[in-house]
């Protein structure tokens, strides 16, 4: 997937950095009556992925204790998801929410569809490589075990992680790919679900945002619009996220967070997980385009929508407010 020139994450590598002493300060914090909850989250929130993960070591040679688990006795609810989610590398993190989407009872095709269409060829790359160590399974079975029809298709191809290289145009075939997308969908009866399947999964981001702007020319219509008349269900929304990451990984997950808090309730595994997995990447980039797109800051949705530690958290990880 397409990312941004000068991408910008919120959270850095700490300067003067010593995980022997932020190991101490976190046993501090948490050892006796009461937890510092305050102190927990500052200290992780400002260190990379990279950092925490010594600290964890640097915990276990000095204190023979898991910090993760220390983490989970001491604290609860979504204020611990969040710290506990801060403490795994990006490629295992995925790995484990594609799995907690998959397996049970049902499936939470919401968290394929975000994770599978926003993530580049060499994240998704590592992502199958961590959860076939993880869980002794291959990633592709087990989306072809709970999935079926187009939407499975769509996904098993994002899997494979072979888009050509961005960059890559073919001239010649960019108005040949938008006509044999019109003919597909809008000019046809019925939707040939294979064309739409072959051209948006395996061809590169450049390439397609220039069959995008063709494809309007011919048909008159943006491609999104024609996704919402001529397919449906998961594979329409899959086939509507693919759409936007090549136009703006960024403004899709701003999209993303967006929708996880408008309305009654805020669904907060997703706020979560977007908060958390884009941390080090583009969350920086992420809310300029919240704010230019749904009419508020990110920050001022976060401080609105949530409360106490856990709302500290998030608005340390958000980075600050765009005025």
């Amino acid at each position: 997937m397409a990312l941004l020139k000068g991408k910008k994450g919120t959270i850095h590598h700490a300067s003067s950095f010593n995980a022997s002493k932020d190991a101490d300060t976190l046993r501090t914090a948490m050892k006796g009556l009461g937890t510092d909850e305050d102190a927990l989250l500052k200290l992780l929130i400002g260190r990379s992925n990279y950092q925490r993960q010594e600290i964890a070591l640097a915990y276990k040679t000095e204190y023979g204790r898991d910090l993760v688990e220390d983490l989970k006795s001491e604290l609860s609810g979504k204020f611990e998801q969040l710290l506990v989610a801060l403490m795994v590398p990006s490629s295992l993190y995925d790995a484990y929410e594609l799995r907690n989407a998959i397996k049970g009872a049902g499936t939470s095709e919401h968290v394929l569809i975000e994770i599978l269409a926003s993530r580049t060829c060499s994240e998704i790359a590592g992502i199958k490589k961590e959860y076939q160590k993880e869980y002794e399974r291959e990633l592709e079975s087990d989306i072809t075990g709970d999935t079926c029809g187009p939407f499975e298709k769509l996904l098993v191809v994002l899997v494979q992680a072979n888009r050509e290289p961005d960059g890559k145009v073919n001239d010649g075939e960019i108005e040949q790919d938008a006509k044999d997308l019109f003919d597909a969908g809008e000019n046809k009866w019925g939707t040939d679900e294979e064309k739409f399947i072959r051209i948006m999964g395996s061809k590169s981001i450049s390439h397609l945002r220039r069959v995008f702007d063709k494809y309007m020319t011919i048909s008159g219509y943006q491609i999104e619009e024609s996704i919402e008349r001529e397919t449906s269900g998961n594979f329409k929304e899959l086939m509507l996220a693919v759409v936007k990451c090549i136009r703006s990984i960024q403004c899709y997950l701003a999209e993303v967070l967006y929708n996880a808090m408008k309305g009654a309730g805020t669904d907060d595994h997703t706020l979560i997980r977007v908060m958390v997995s884009r941390s080090e990447i583009d969350l920086w980039d992420i809310r300029q385009a919240f704010r230019q797109n749904h009419g508020q800051s990110l920050h001022s949705m976060i401080n609105n929508d949530t409360s106490g530690d856990y709302r500290l958290a998030l608005l340390l990880l958000c980075g600050g407010e765009d005025d």
